[in-house]
């Protein structure tokens, strides 16, 4: 994007209203982020205090604060900008095109950087608890290793004096990263997908519709996939490349879903609606075989069998 598109009043216009779409969503993101930690501290005094709660809890607390450290940077350079130099020789598009590398905002930056790599890392992670394998994020995982060394290169460059992220090497760089972050969330959000989807099809064929369920439950294939991450994403790299004004839209609501997604994760999984390696296995549903057939029972823990298939659950922490 050329500086005279990011100093333009489409591209002004389009700030406005990406600082005030981030605001709104900053909004979701404070409940998400209070009602994970009234859960985690009701456990605690239940004496659930696991080492799998402390972890989301300290996830959870960096990722708010990232994300605020973002949030905050972006009001104060829209205020200094309409505000504060509102006479700057050439308006507030110029200056905001000749102070992109001022100090706050290479903090915000920085700060969103580093929340896209834990978000990558967290999906990563699902990718193999939903796999219960390690060889399947081999590929992730090298896309992250090379997500986090370009992170770095865009950090700097943009942070350079007379730096700036929408225009110049800067740009350059950030299209190389944002894609490969793109192809990374998009590779395990498909895998994911493609797994529960799989199984909530053998499912339906050996137990019907009603055990099945789960898999094509459509809340729970956006949450366990982070899909509106990936999306926002694809629409944020599409809107960049083109050098379109509406980049700064998407690439706000872009960094917010690097944060309401993966704590939307962590909210279902607390809540006992996602599986978790911290608990052991849990049948689905009790299943007795007779000589009249196959009757189910819903008592708890009681089964007459079990299938030794490591099947993931959507919506539980157990095992078929």
């Amino acid at each position: 994007m050329s500086e005279a598109v990011s100093g333009s009043k489409a591209f002004q216009v389009a700030s406005y209203i990406a600082t005030n779409v981030q605001n709104i969503l900053y909004g979701v993101e404070l409940v998400f982020y209070f009602k994970t930690m009234q859960v985690l501290l009701r456990q605690g005094q239940r004496g659930q205090r696991t080492k799998s709660n402390i972890f989301y809890a300290f996830f959870s607390s960096m990722m708010f604060f990232l994300i605020t450290v973002w949030v905050v940077t972006q009001v104060i350079f829209s205020e200094t900008m309409w505000i504060q130099e509102q006479d700057y020789p050439g308006g507030p598009g110029q200056w905001s095109a000749s102070h992109m590398s001022i100090w706050y905002m290479d903090l915000g930056t920085t700060a969103a950087i580093v929340l896209q790599l834990m978000t990558d890392a967290l999906m990563i992670y699902r990718c193999r608890i939903v796999w219960n394998s390690y060889r399947i994020i081999v590929a992730p995982s090298i896309l992250w290793v090379a997500t986090l060394g370009l992170g770095i290169v865009v950090d700097w460059t943009s942070s350079s004096p007379e730096g700036n992220f929408f225009e110049g090497l800067p740009s350059i760089l950030g299209l190389s990263y944002y894609t490969i972050s793109a192809l990374l969330n998009t590779t395990v959000t498909c895998i994911i997908c493609y797994h529960i989807v799989r199984h909530g099809t053998r499912l339906k064929n050996q137990l019907g519709q009603e055990y099945a369920y789960p898999y094509f439950d459509v809340v729970s294939i956006i949450v366990e996939s982070v899909l509106p991450y990936t999306l926002s994403g694809i629409a944020f790299l599409v809107s960049f490349g083109t050098g379109s004004p509406t980049s700064a839209v998407f690439l706000s609501v872009y960094i917010m879903a690097m944060c309401i997604s993966p704590q939307m994760l962590i909210l279902r999984v607390i809540l006992r609606r996602a599986r978790n390696d911290d608990r052991g296995r849990t049948p689905v549903t009790a299943v007795k075989f007779s000589a009249g057939g196959i009757s189910t029972t819903s008592e708890e823990s009681a089964v007459a069998v079990h299938f030794h298939a490591n099947v993931y659950v959507p919506g539980n922490e157990n095992n078929v």
